[in-house]
This record gives C-alpha cells, structure tokens and sequence, in this order.
C-alpha cells in the first residue's frame, strides 16, 4: 500500500471505508486501493483479522453469518460512510441439485449475511451523510449456470436493487459491481480468462465517485448486459454457447 501526506482531491479522501471478506484477494486489493484513494480509515474485517502494515488499516473481527458479530461490528464502526459488501463463499463441489444443507450454507454467507450487513449499517450510513454502499454481484446472477452461488448472486442483485429503492430517501448510494471470473483465490480451481483483481477495484471506485449506480468490469458482464432483453428461447442457446466457449478456451 502506498499513502501521501497530501489527499486532497483523491476520489476516497477523508472517507471510512468498511471491507468484508477483506482476507481474500479482491478484499485486500479493495483495502489496498481504499488507502491510495485517500480514505482516513479502512476497516478490514474477516472471521480471522489480519495484521496490516498502515496505521489506517484497522483489523475488525466480522462474521456475517451471526447476527451477533454484525451488531458488535456496527458497534465498533460507527463512523463508517462506504460498506463494502465483499464477502462469498463459492465451493467447488457446488451444484444447485446438492445437498440442502451446502445450498443453504452457500446462501447464509451470499446472500442473508450480505443483506444482513447492508440492513445493520444503512443507519450509520444515514447518520454519516448517507454515504455509499458497495454489493459486489456476479455476472453469475444474469446466466443459467447450475450452482447455488450464481442463485445466491441473482438474489443479492435483486436485494440490491430493492435497498436502492429503500435507502434513497436517506441520501445512500447503492452500486452494484458485477464481473465474471476474477483471479483470485477462489476462482484458483477454474482455468478460465480471469480479470485482474486491481482492475475490478479500480472500476469500481471510479464509479463510485462517478455517481454509478452499477458497474460491469469486463467486457463479458457488458455484452451479457446488452443481451438481456432477448427472448429467453434466443437468449438461453446464446448463453450456453458462450458459456461453453468461456469454460473451454
């Protein structure tokens, strides 16, 4: 991470920022740019908090699956105005016809415990100027694959656009970023093109202070966006063509 004693005019200047799931590799680059931007302080929270090099960097234990880690979280973070809603699981046996047990497990994390973070911090949101709420989606939510995390993705999406609806009142941007594979840690079992974690960050703060209301951070998540008002008879032989061309190179 690099920092400057001068942060004027920097996108994120003299902002709070609150990361989820900031242990994996999209989290610390969200952490890492987040300080390069000019923000006065990052929370980077995780089941099991990291030690960080820069003093503006400040570990937060957080496990969004409990309700009770959510509320000590809000407690400890009362200056937050950005959530970062960063935190998935995505298992490599994932099957949307698997166990119950692993589907629901899959939803607890993606989507409950998301929504849960959006609902307990959207009034310290309001209390600090409305601020900014960041979803991290997947282009997984717009196509057929056969997995509980691209369910879960598609339900975060919807939720998303319900609290745009909800928190306008209080002055809250939601923006949701939605991009295909990253290369990451947990995209590490797929040997597909990826995108770059810095790139995904990187576009997704440009929007923020652009105003956007969603960004796509790849050029497959932008054509898929442009075809989704076909006929589902057109669109879903489309979809599985190119789904097979990007799962086979």
């Amino acid at each position: 991470m690099t920092g400057s004693s001068d942060k004027a005019g920097l996108p994120l200047s003299g902002r709070t920022v609150l990361v989820t799931g900031a242990n994996g590799g999209l989290g610390q680059e969200f952490v890492a740019q987040a300080i390069e931007l000019g923000a006065k302080k990052v929370y980077a929270a995780a089941r099991t908090p990291r030690a960080w090099a820069d003093t503006r960097v400040q570990p937060l234990h957080l496990d969004i699956t409990s309700a009770e880690s959510v509320v000590r979280a809000v407690a400890e973070a009362p200056d937050v105005d950005l959530l970062i809603n960063n935190a998935a699981i995505a298992p490599s046996s994932d099957s949307i016809s698997g166990p119950e047990d692993e589907l629901r497990r899959i939803f607890e994390t993606n989507f409950f415990g998301s929504l849960r973070m959006a609902n307990a911090f959207s009034p310290i949101l309001a209390g600090n100027g409305g601020g900014t709420m960041l979803n991290i989606l997947s282009s997984a939510a717009w196509v057929s694959m056969p997995t509980a995390y691209a369910a879960s993705k598609a339900a975060f999406w919807s939720a998303t656009n319900a609290l745009r609806f909800e928190l306008e009142g209080q002055g809250t941007q939601v923006v949701g970023l939605l991009v295909g594979m990253i290369d990451t840690p947990m995209a590490a079992n797929h040997d597909v093109p990826k995108n770059s974690p810095a790139s995904v960050v990187a576009q997704a703060y440009e929007g923020i202070t652009a105003g956007a209301l969603e960004v796509l951070a790849d050029d497959l998540t932008r054509d898929l966006k442009s075809n989704l008002n076909t006929r589902a008879e057109e669109f879903y032989p489309w979809i599985h063509a190119q789904l097979r061309a990007f799962l086979q190179p």
